[in-house]
């Protein structure tokens, strides 16, 4: 049981898990070797007959080229039901996706259930995560000052940027529950993987399965590059299965 100080941005309620469930190293190392990343475990989902990937045309990421692989924190957002302008009026507001930093270990991934148009990351928040070890964030929402998590080379996959602030017009009403991202449920614990071509969450009760299908995939695929690579002629590439 974790024995970290609260923040108290949430009631405690809202906290459905205080620690999560933790992958051996090196399976999420395994993970880290793939080649094709989210590729190769977006067919090894399909294969195994479960849901999960997101392309990088309803989630872009901030940073070319950065690749993401970790454990998900999650925090879900609504919408808060006050006029913003009486709520800036009164100074409270109500996001604690703070909470999330929080309770997460070093190469977790921040996973934010929230609303498009408006931030639910800004950038002393994004500044925080990353302080507190997080290796980057998805966020099926907007966000905002992304110099600042640039800088940082913090990388995020979200539904684009804002100038609107959420601490008027959100609500964090769980931390590390099960949220829904581009219509993929998703559970704190689950694997995070995402690269330029989209997002993979990987069920935490299947990672084994799904890595073990993933490097076969992985397998084939540089079988197949060497053949192309040595000049192996087309008839013989077509009729070669690799995976």
């Amino acid at each position: 049981m974790t024995d970290k100080k609260l923040t108290g941005r949430v009631p405690r309620e809202a906290i459905r898990r205080m620690d999560l469930p933790r992958l051996a190293p090196e399976l999420l190392q395994r993970y880290a070797r793939i080649d094709d990343l989210t590729g190769a475990l977006s067919d090894a989902m399909d294969n195994l007959g479960l849901c999960g990937a997101i392309p990088a045309l309803v989630l872009a990421p901030t940073l070319p080229g950065k690749r993401l692989l970790g454990q998900a924190v999650t925090v879900r957002n609504v919408e808060r039901g006050d006029n913003p302008m009486r709520a800036a009026a009164t100074g409270k507001g109500r996001m604690g996706e703070h909470e999330a930093y929080n309770l997460s270990e070093p190469g977790d991934v921040v996973v934010i259930e929230g609303l498009a148009g408006i931030s639910n990351m800004g950038g002393q928040s994004a500044t925080l995560a990353h302080r507190s070890g997080c290796a980057g964030a998805v966020i099926d929402g907007s966000f905002r000052d992304p110099d600042a998590s640039r800088g940082l080379g913090f990388p995020i996959w979200s539904r684009g940027v804002t100038p609107i602030t959420g601490k008027w017009r959100l609500q964090t009403v769980e931390i590390n529950g099960r949220v829904r991202i581009a219509g993929v449920s998703v559970d704190a614990g689950d694997i995070v993987a995402a690269d330029e071509a989209g997002v993979v969450f990987v069920p935490y009760a299947h990672a084994e399965a799904v890595l073990a299908e993933a490097e076969k995939i992985d397998s084939g695929d540089r079988r197949q590059k060497a053949d192309i690579a040595s000049g192996v002629d087309l008839a013989t590439l077509a009729a070669t299965r690799y995976k």
